[in-house]
C-alpha cells in the first residue's frame, strides 16, 4: 500500500468511526426510499448512496475540492474529472462506514441494493449489516445483493487458480484496505444467513432480472456474480 493510499484510508476510516452514530432523516413524500449500500461511484438517479469512501465524504463539497482530491480518490483510473464531478454533484451520497451498520431510521426503506460490497466485510460485520438492512426495510421491502459467487470461483481452480486467488479471495493488488475481500458467499451460505435473520422469499436471480426497482440499470459484473433477492415479511 502506498503512503498516500494509507493516509486516505486512515482518514476516511477515522472520520467514519467518528460519525458512526449518525442518523439520516429521509423524506418519504418524494416517493420510494431506495438505498444503495457500498455504492462507490456506481450510482443512478433516485437512489441514496451510502458509502465509506473519500468520494462520498466530499460529494457535497465545492468543485475545487473535487479537483484537488480527484487523483487521491483513485477515480482518475476510471473517470475523467468532468465525469467524476458530475457523478458526485448530481447524486445523493451519505458518508458512513457500513461496518457500523446503517445511519437510517427503522422501517424507512422500500428497496435496498448492494453490489460487490458485502465480501469486503468480515463475516461478523456482514451479518451485522444484514441485520441492519432488515431493521431499515419496511415490511414488504426488498433487498437485492450481488457478490462474487464462491461456487464460480471454486470452479476456476483447476483451469486458472491464479485468477481465482487474485480476483476472489485475496484481492491485495489494489493497495487498499477497503478493496480486500474478507469473506465469500455461495447461494446456500447467503440463503441460510438471510433465513436466519428473518427474511422471506429468498430467491436466486439472473443478471438484471428480479423484483428490485431499476435492477436493469444497477446490476454489473454479469459473468461471475451471485444475485440474490429477499423480502422483509409483513
Amino acid at each position: 500500500m502506498s503512503f498516500t493510499r494509507y493516509i486516505v484510508d486512515t482518514m476516511t476510516r477515522t472520520i467514519g468511526y467518528a460519525v458512526r452514530s449518525r442518523c439520516i432523516r429521509l423524506d418519504r413524500e418524494q416517493g420510494l426510499v431506495k438505498l444503495n449500500l457500498g455504492s462507490g461511484l456506481s450510482v443512478i438517479p433516485g437512489w441514496i448512496n451510502a458509502d465509506g469512501s473519500l468520494n462520498a465524504l466530499i460529494a457535497t463539497w465545492p468543485v475545487q475540492v473535487h479537483r484537488c482530491l480527484y487523483k487521491l480518490s483513485g477515480s482518475s483510473q476510471y473517470y475523467k474529472f468532468d465525469e467524476y464531478h458530475a457523478i458526485l454533484s448530481s447524486n445523493r451520497f451519505v458518508f458512513y462506514n457500513l461496518e457500523y451498520g446503517l445511519p437510517f431510521p427503522d422501517q424507512c426503506g422500500d428497496a435496498i441494493y448492494s453490489s460487490h460490497f458485502l465480501e469486503h466485510l468480515k463475516k461478523e460485520d456482514g451479518v451485522h449489516l444484514l441485520r441492519e438492512v432488515y431493521r431499515v426495510l419496511k415490511p414488504g421491502g426488498i433487498l437485492r445483493i450481488s457478490v462474487p459467487d464462491l461456487a464460480f470461483a471454486i470452479s476456476l481452480y483447476k483451469a486458472n487458480s491464479v485468477r481465482m486467488l487474485n480476483d476472489y479471495f485475496f484481492v491485495e493488488h489494489r493497495g487498499s484496505y477497503f478493496a480486500r475481500h474478507k469473506y465469500m458467499y455461495d447461494y446456500d451460505l447467503m440463503k441460510t444467513l438471510l433465513d436466519q435473520i428473518g427474511f422471506g422469499d429468498v430467491r436466486r436471480c439472473g443478471y438484471k432480472q428480479g423484483r428490485l426497482p431499476d435492477v436493469e440499470l444497477l446490476d454489473n459484473y454479469p459473468e461471475d456474480s451471485l444475485f440474490v433477492e429477499a423480502i422483509r415479511p409483513h
